[in-house]
């Protein structure tokens, strides 16, 4: 399902002691993440926060607006940050980790549903996604373009060509 405020990462500590914030990315790469000048601090979007960000190592040193001391900075420890979709410059068929899951996965050639899409690990080389049958069975698929016919987040549906050995009665 296409959201239109996404997880972009936590908060999980402070930087020196004028308010700036340790932001862990859960992205790509802290780059994405520090590109952004609005976050917001819900998952509804209500609450708009400006920020100036820069990336340090695997995280991201943020400054937000109305934090000024250490202290406030503290307060915030733990607290899920959120964007915009329409803000991240995303290129035609690039989708959020967040929106795949929950997907139902379909054999492109005979439309049998194999399961849910419930996880995704980033290995390196490609993404493996993790999907889970009726019966709490739990297949892994590689994320290539050999296996992976059509992605239809808007519809909750990606169709597939599995590789044999996937599942049991695959060819």
């Amino acid at each position: 399902m296409i959201k239109e405020y996404l997880e972009l990462g936590q908060i999980v500590g402070t930087h020196g002691v004028r308010g700036e914030l340790r932001f862990n990315p859960w992205a790509d790469s802290p780059v994405f993440a520090a590109g952004f000048k609005q976050l917001y601090t819900d998952p509804q979007g209500k609450n708009c926060v400006k920020v100036v960000s820069r990336p340090h190592g695997n995280v991201v040193l943020m400054k937000m607006e109305g934090i000024e001391t250490v202290e406030k900075a503290a307060a915030l420890r733990d607290k899920i940050l959120y964007i915009k979709r329409s803000d991240a410059d995303l290129p035609e068929g690039t989708w959020f980790i967040q929106e795949l899951i929950g997907c139902h996965v379909y054999d492109a050639d005979n439309g049998q549903e194999y399961g849910v899409l419930s996880d995704v690990s980033e290995t390196g080389a490609n993404d493996v996604w993790h999907i889970r049958d009726t019966q709490d069975r739990e297949y892994l698929l590689p994320a290539i373009k050999q296996v992976i016919v059509e992605t239809d987040v808007a519809a909750d549906r990606i169709l597939i060509r599995p590789m044999k050995g996937i599942f049991e009665d695959a060819d």
